[in-house]
């Protein structure tokens, strides 16, 4: 592809991510191709790669995972060949659910610290600091980090341009910390979070947001894919850039928890999110069974620090 720099792959380690179990006897759903699928995958071409999951957490991972020759090939897109002047606009309820949700399960004080963890355009950051929070974030992105600087006003000094492989914070700093929409993008989740438990104060709080591997639109097109005579699978959707590497379940974060006796989950919930590529007068049944069963879209999980 012109201009654009060749991935290429690497096994996957012996144990899960998660729970550590070997995965040797991990189960293969089928393969994924490194683009958008569609619904006749078998008419692209492309690199596929192995989508498993671990039938101990429930995790469900890429087997082997694209690296990038750069970080940037993940997340270095141009502004302008991507972000259109909406992304740009603010609302002052964004990420508001999160804040009630902290303050439901402790007691909010002002300036109490929050780190958002892939901070973006720093929106979340914005919000936060509205709320009364000391924020700090950090952003692997140049573009992004650049633009939530100039576009976003947010404070250079508070905001790093850096990877979590290779950012620091002091120990028990954070009363707050948030990896929203970013886990699922990290080559080593268990690790990650393990190091973000350190800058957390005791009695901290911390909130991820992942895709759910449980998702009910998932089985329905792999059910299809099979119906179709392919071992094609949906699940890591999108295997392009940004890439996403994992699905979790609630039981990854429990088993991951029981192995580091680090934290205790206070609140977890799903979000519905999207019922495409159904037809839209499905979308209202779906969801309402999605809902009923915790089958949606996305996970999200609160972690005390013990």
């Amino acid at each position: 592809m012109k201009g654009k720099r060749i991935q290429y792959y690497f096994d996957y380690a012996a144990n899960c991510e998660m729970c550590g179990a070997t995965t040797d006897d991990h189960l293969v759903l089928g393969q994924r191709l490194n683009q958008s699928q569609g619904l006749m995958p078998k008419r692209k071409n492309g690199i596929t790669t192995t989508v498993m999951k671990c039938v101990h957490c429930g995790l469900v991972y890429a087997n082997p995972q694209p690296i990038p020759y750069d970080i940037q090939d993940h997340y270095g897109i141009p502004p302008e060949n991507y972000w259109k002047p909406e992304y740009f606009e603010y609302d002052r309820n964004y990420f508001s659910g999160e804040i009630e949700r902290f303050k439901k399960i402790t007691e909010f004080r002002p300036g109490m610290t929050a780190l958002d963890v892939g901070a973006g355009l720093g929106k979340c950051m914005k919000s936060l600091e509205n709320a009364g929070f000391d924020v700090y974030g950090f952003e692997a992105s140049e573009s992004f980090h650049q633009m939530a600087i100039e576009k976003m006003n947010a404070k250079a000094e508070k905001l790093k341009l850096a990877m979590i492989e290779n950012v620091d914070y002091e120990p028990n700093f954070f009363d707050f910390i948030t990896f929203g929409a970013v886990l699922e993008h990290l080559y080593h989740p268990g690790q990650y979070i393990e190091l973000a438990m350190k800058w957390l104060k005791p009695g901290g709080l911390m909130h991820i947001e992942v895709p759910s591997s449980d998702y009910l639109i998932h089985r329905f097109i792999n059910f299809y894919f099979k119906l179709m005579g392919t071992n094609y699978v949906t699940n890591i959707s999108p295997m392009h850039e940004p890439f996403h590497l994992f699905e979790f379940t609630l039981t990854s974060f429990i088993e991951h928890s029981k192995k580091n006796h680090e934290y205790e989950i206070s609140f977890h919930e799903y979000y519905v999110c999207s019922a495409e590529p159904f037809p839209r007068f499905t979308h209202p049944l779906l969801k309402k069974i999605m809902k009923m069963t915790d089958t949606g879209m996305q996970l999200a999980v609160w972690l005390k620090k013990l």
